[in-house]
């Protein structure tokens, strides 16, 4: 075997340089990112919503180490394995997940001896054993009327022999995977046990000997650095990307600005990661913690009732004054408080007080239940019924909202002061509690809790005012011990809301009474525990869960809960809230030592972008951009609460979120900050190291900002991929998006080179074709052995765009203009820039390569941008494919003004073209974009046949309509073919073969 010699592969290029299975690890990562609460590291904090997949993460680290061969074909084959993306990896995570029932292997493959490996149970009368043992796969089980199960000795080894032919039946990596564990859910050791002694036997030129990726990667550092490679990440955020490069075998270091990005990165680390053998320790600690807070509330004696029932929950609502009747009004955007068990809050009218008493009543009927959808607001008004009479009252009225001498929106709530708490008797808003969910006395510390809802006593208020009073007592003295914040808030684009709808002006006005005394007595527990290192991670998971920004949430016909904070990235007020009671302090029990790292080097900083103190190999980073969350403002509620007496593990920290050094996604700033950032990282890398950046792809502006970004700061694009990151929900509409660009980049040779925009365009092209071509042959390769291609045509053109970005970025001037002075320029409304004629002198060589399957490349490039996107996209869903960002980037590509318009569907993960009968006249005048064209025309002339309009009298429209007829006929033609074979309806091929076959004939008949 060959000798591991250091530096062997200082030069070589990196696997991700030249292939990379970005479909399979799209979807990968799209399981990863629906698992939600699953996610190895949600369980630290889910109010960071920033992480990038695991998976990915992995991915990007192997596929920057692993060398390509002179076999690309299987070098892929084992950078999939190592991922546990091949056949075999398949097959083991399918087991564990047990998706695929006895019964479904006897429907999916061929058996000649299925009872060597179950055992079946008789149910229909008509049968007979004798019968049964005749039986060989496949069929169906249900319709045979028997039962089946795996036989008690049958071991893994020979399940997955049944495994690998089940799987085989599938024609899709989708649809194989579907059925399967997540790679990291599967005992590492025993998934990849088959792969080394392939890895070994591909690499042993190298002399790579490896049993575990930690011995690979550790490896792979040493013949391309002379070392385990060190991954590095200014902008660590959550911690996934310095987490996943430590588990596979790297070094990490990590740096943010953001003492909680830090706090959450080391939890990683060393919280999530760390060695089996402190889990009990972890668990001790937190067991003591809750404990100890359990006994403290259950002293005060403000949770229980009488009967040794106990809180769970208490409801809140404001309350106001009606300016036009003078009565107090309570405000409920709904009166419904438990869907499941029926139960309602009910307004009964209290004259001699002027205020409305609030009845709970339980097991509602359903009109009771339909009323009390609407509450006393709604539409951004105050409205109730009051003898027989309907009063309204705006919001902003109750507020009194008045414009302010720079003509901002101002107001006359009162400013809430340091050691305010609770609304002062004058306060516009008061706080009300309208309902509380007690949990039996019995079942307190079951795991299945009994609850009920009850109205409010008068042993309740009692114990409220008693409550208030241990804050009163005590408030001042906790801000001194930093036990509660005294913090103000920093007005800001997220901050405001709080201030200009409350009046609060201290972090802690967001908690009510009840929060400020369980949060005081947590955070004492844990700094007198073994691990308060563990307690202030804890601590702030639990502020994501207990202040006044959590709304009761009685959706999709619940029970009824209060719901966290940051479900998205804002500071939302709500009229009504839910208090959790100590109850809950076992739910923000963190799970440690599930995912144990190897024993690497990990470095933590609390330092800004632009000043790494180490060197590292490989900088993976997910900077701010565009509309980037402001975790800057976000996350000074956490700052409130943990930035005194912090633990020994982060005193080194600087506990302020220093919004003033936040780089913020915009402007001349952002520019100069990110440049800043990403030359010091490029200083801090040797000669041989590699860079990768993933950023949204949502607009052209973006793109050009960070590729003169990277080009600015000395760095050279060497490939790019297109990776579907994100799935879909209401949040995620608007400024949120779909995909991922992942931008690999290696320092830019020494010295200066100047070219001229019309010398670069040319090698433009040639660089563009070539990879295309390159990689459309792999495919042709890989399709004809595994019977699926390895990239679709989003990751051909994204590979377009890499290789002409290559060309580009390797000047340092173009046209006389420095690339630095380019990247600071100010971007005009509209211009386009050298980058944006180079992404799409790209695109357009890209597209002509990439013509569908039954169309002739003479009419491709004949066809204008609508054209070409409305066949490509049929061409794609002939495939199955359905992802919206895909129709999102041809439609980029293609220079489509408005791609909406031939869609029949826009959801993310099922878009779709409007069918040929999908489209009304008034999609098809001549005021379109398709409607002016030949498709358009070819469309109105099918829909005219499906309406029995004899050909002739189609074909004469045509030729009156289209002056240059005979011309265009051959291209008519070759798109009628195509929509002939392509089309979904049955109807519709057979009309495209009509009018094709009678514009055939036309030159037989000498027409």
């Amino acid at each position: 075997m060959a000798e591991l010699i250091p530096l062997t592969l200082q030069d070589a290029p990196a696997l991700i340089e030249g292939v990379f299975p970005a479909q399979k690890v799209s979807f990968e990562a799209q399981t990863e990112r629906k698992a939600g609460a699953a996610q190895t590291l949600t369980g630290l904090g889910s109010y960071w919503k920033g992480r990038k997949p695991l998976i990915l993460v992995r991915a990007i680290v192997l596929g920057s180490l692993l060398p390509q061969t002179d076999d690309h074909e299987k070098d892929l084959e084992i950078f999939e394995s190592l991922m546990g993306f091949d056949y075999e990896g398949l097959a083991r995570r399918a087991l564990i997940q047990n998706a695929i029932k006895p019964k479904d292997f006897a429907s999916l493959i061929a058996l000649g001896s299925p009872w060597d490996f179950f055992s079946y149970t008789i149910k229909a009368s008509d049968i007979s054993a004798e019968e049964v043992e005749t039986w060989e796969f496949p069929f169906d089980a249900d319709a045979k009327g028997i039962t089946m199960r795996w036989r008690r000795d049958i071991d893994d080894e020979n399940k997955l022999v049944l495994y690998r032919k089940a799987l085989a039946t599938f024609s899709s990596y989708e649809e194989k995977a579907s059925l399967c564990k997540r790679p990291e859910e599967v005992d590492q050791n025993w998934l990849y046990a088959p792969v080394w002694t392939r890895v070994n036997h591909h690499y042993a030129q190298f002399g790579i000997n490896a049993h575990s990726h930690a011995e690979l990667v550790e490896q792979l550092g040493i013949l391309r650095y002379g070392h385990r490679p060190r991954a590095g990440d200014t902008f660590s955020g959550g911690g996934s990307i310095p987490f996943e490069a430590a588990r596979v075998g790297c070094n990490a270091y990590a740096a943010d600005l953001n003492p909680i990005a830090c706090m959450l990165t080391w939890g990683a680390l060393n919280i999530i990661g760390a060695p089996k053998e402190q889990r009990s320790m972890y668990e001790d600690a937190q067991r003591e913690v809750t404990q100890q807070v359990d006994k403290e509330l259950i002293a005060l004696g403000v949770e229980h009732d009488d009967e040794g029932n106990r809180a769970k929950a208490y409801l809140y609502c404001l309350e106001t004054r009606c300016p036009e009747t003078g009565w107090m009004i309570p405000m409920l955007p709904s009166r419904i408080i438990s869907p499941k068990h029926g139960t309602v809050a009910k307004l009964i009218p209290d004259h001699a007080n002027k205020r409305f008493d609030m009845e709970v009543i339980n097991n509602a009927s359903n009109k009771e239940i339909k009323d009390a959808e609407t509450g006393t607001v709604h539409d951004g008004d105050l409205v109730y019924e009051l003898d027989g009479r309907t009063h309204r009252t705006p919001v902003k009225t109750l507020r009194g909202d008045y414009r302010g001498p720079q003509g901002n929106t101002l107001n006359r709530l009162r400013k809430w002061e340091k050691l305010d708490f609770i609304p002062r008797d004058e306060d516009i808003f008061q706080e009300r509690l309208y309902a509380i969910q007690w949990i039996t006395k019995a079942s307190i510390y079951e795991p299945r809790q009994v609850t009920c809802f009850c109205g409010v006593t008068a042993d309740d208020l009692a114990r409220e005012r008693k409550v208030e009073r241990i804050v009163a007592e005590n408030l001042a003295r906790w801000q001194n011990e930093s036990l509660t914040p005294d913090m103000e808030i920093e007005p800001g684009d997220k901050t405001d809301e709080p201030i200009r709808t409350r009046g609060w002006t201290h972090w802690h006005h967001l908690f009510s009474p009840r929060q400020l005394v369980l949060l005081a007595e947590t955070i004492r527990a844990w700094r007198n525990s073994t691990h308060p290192e563990l307690g202030w991670i804890a601590v702030a998971r639990m502020l994501n869960y207990n202040a006044k920004l959590c709304q009761w949430h009685t959706g999709q016909g619940g029970l009824g809960y209060p719901n966290h904070i940051f479900y998205n990235q804002a500071f939302n007020v709500f009229y009504n809230y839910a208090v959790r009671s100590s109850a809950w302090m076992k739910s923000y029990e963190i799970d440690t030592a599930i995912s144990p790292l190897p024993k690497v080097n990990n470095i933590i900083e609390n330092a800004t972008a632009n000043n790494p103190s180490l060197a590292c190999n490989l900088w993976i980073t997910d900077p701010p951009y565009a509309d980037a969350v402001n975790y800057h403002e976000i996350t000074e509620f956490f700052i409130a609460w943990l930035r005194k007496n912090v633990p020994e593990e982060f005193k080194d920290w600087t506990w302020d979120s220093r919004r003033a050094l936040a780089i913020k996604g915009i402007g001349d700033d952002f520019r100069r900050s990110m440049i800043d950032a990403y030359r010091a990282m490029a200083e801090n890398m040797p000669d041989d190291g590699m860079q990768c950046v993933m950023f949204t792809h949502q607009d052209t502006g973006v793109w050009s900002d960070m590729i003169g970004i990277f080009w600015a700061a000395g760095l050279q694009v060497v490939a790019a991929w297109y990776i579907a990151t994100e799935t879909t929900s209401e949040l995620k509409k608007g400024g949120y998006v779909q995909g991922t660009v992942i931008l690999m980049l290696r320092k830019r040779a020494a010295g200066d080179r100047a070219g001229f925009k019309q010398r670069i365009l040319p090698a433009v092209r040639t660089e563009v074709k070539h990879q295309i071509e390159t990689m459309m042959h792999l495919n042709d390769e890989v399709k004809d052995r595994m019977g699926e291609p390895v990239f679709n045509d989003s990751d051909l053109q994204m590979a377009g765009y890499a290789a002409a970005l290559k060309v580009l970025t390797a000047y340092t001037q173009i046209g006389g203009e420095d690339v630095t002075a380019f990247a600071m320029r100010p971007r005009q409304r509209g211009e386009v820039t050298v980058v944006d004629e180079i992404v799409q002198q790209a695109a357009e060589a890209a597209n002509s390569l990439l013509v569908p399957e039954g169309i002739a490349p003479d009419t491709w490039h004949k066809l204008n941008g609508i054209q070409r996107f409305y066949l490509r996209m049929m061409d794609m869903e002939s495939t199955g494919a359905s992802k919206l960002d895909n129709y999102q980037n041809f439609a980029k590509a293609f220079r489509v003004v408005d791609y909406t318009k031939v869609m029949a569907s826009m959801t993310a993960n099922k878009a779709q073209l409007k069918h040929v009968t999908d489209f009304v006249s008034r999609d098809l005048t001549e005021s379109t974009e398709l409607g002016a064209s030949w498709l358009g025309r070819l469309i109105i002339g099918l829909q005219q046949l499906l309406a029995e309009t004899e050909p002739q009298v189609v074909i004469g429209q045509l030729q009156a309509e289209l002056p240059d007829f005979m011309e265009v006929r051959p291209l008519l033609i070759d798109m009628l073919s195509f929509m002939e074979k392509m089309a979904p309806e049955d109807e519709v091929r057979q009309a495209a073969e009509v009018l094709g076959a009678r514009l055939r004939n036309l030159r037989a008949l000498g027409q």
